[in-house]
């Protein structure tokens, strides 16, 4: 599927970079996954190292300072270990059997990063402890509107998981529409910008009242997940059938044969790909400085997507 990604879709125009520390903080990460419980098995292992997470979020935030990208990159392993749980070990395969885990790592997205009781990391378990250690993190930072606005992102991603959990239940492949909608969340994309934009002092969600900024960053996100579509759907979809893919998407709703609907998935990232850079070439003409800062952690993230999916094993 990289031979029909490269060939197809439009490489981003952006400079590809990677931050020089990668190897150190996949370490740090790796040990802090195996300590906090999320690696039980020499299987959960060789998945995470697969994926790379350190390598993604070097590559996002190539010039963050370490303790910040080390931030970054646990929560890239920890989003990669839950969806690891629902695609690979069957914790998705079913509401029922996903809402007490999803409940329970809700519990501790209330705290906020408050210090937890014991019982409820106790019932929330390795992926409740991960989660709750995030969230501390980013409290430490003392910028509320941010954790605020990371809290409830994730929010949305794992009610987006149960969304995926019903569709896998009831063998549903969603329309186009409701997929592009929902990608961006079960994606975790949003929260992910959200630690970008922390570890490169960018402005806060409660000053970004510009609706252009939103624009972007929906493009942003769009590009980010369909890049990652295109090239995981030779694994993802063909292995499993799983319909969470723009392909499957595009091929359910508008009964196109499999080439047809790679090519229209790989034409609908072209196009966004244009929007966006014309969108971003238009605000950054009168833009101040975190604007800027704004910007270069969405695009940095596009061509990241592009790069680590031409790289990591996970989608070999």
């Amino acid at each position: 599927m990289r031979s029909f990604a490269l060939s197809t879709l439009r490489e981003p125009p952006f400079p590809g970079r990677c931050h020089p520390a990668v190897a150190e903080v996949a370490r740090e990460s790796a040990d802090w996954a195996d300590r906090l419980g999320l690696t039980r098995s020499a299987e959960s292992r060789r998945r995470l190292a697969g994926a790379a997470a350190a390598d993604l979020a070097g590559r996002a935030c190539p010039e963050a300072p370490v303790a910040r990208l080390r931030l970054l990159t646990d929560l890239i392993t920890w989003l990669f270990a839950v969806d690891d749980a629902c695609d690979e070990d069957g914790l998705g395969d079913t509401p029922t059997r996903l809402a007490p885990t999803v409940a329970g790592l809700l519990d501790v997205l209330d705290l906020r990063g408050d210090p937890a009781p014991p019982a409820l990391l106790g019932t929330a378990g390795p992926r409740g402890v991960a989660l709750h250690d995030l969230c501390r993190r980013v409290r430490a930072h003392a910028r509320p509107a941010v954790l605020l606005a990371f809290t409830g992102q994730l929010r949305e991603y794992l009610l987006a998981l149960l969304w995926e959990a019903a569709n896998r239940e009831h063998r549903r492949v969603p329309g186009v529409a409701e997929y592009v909608q929902m990608r961006r969340h079960t994606g975790a994309v949003h929260p992910s910008f959200t630690l970008t934009d922390l570890a490169y002092d960018g402005p806060p969600p409660d000053e970004r009242t510009d609706p252009a900024l939103a624009t972007l960053e929906t493009l942003a996100a769009n590009l980010v997940c369909w890049c990652n579509d295109v090239f995981s759907y030779g694994k993802e979809y063909r292995s499993t059938g799983d319909g969470h893919n723009l392909v499957a998407a595009i091929a359910g709703e508008e009964q196109h044969a499999e080439q047809a609907a790679l090519l229209a998935a790989a034409e609908l990232f072209n196009r966004a790909l244009t929007a966006y850079t014309e969108r971003e070439t238009a605000l950054l003409r009168t833009a101040d400085p975190a604007t800027h800062r704004f910007v270069a952690a969405r695009r940095g993230w596009i061509r990241a997507t592009w790069d680590w999916s031409l790289a990591a094993s996970r989608y070999a």
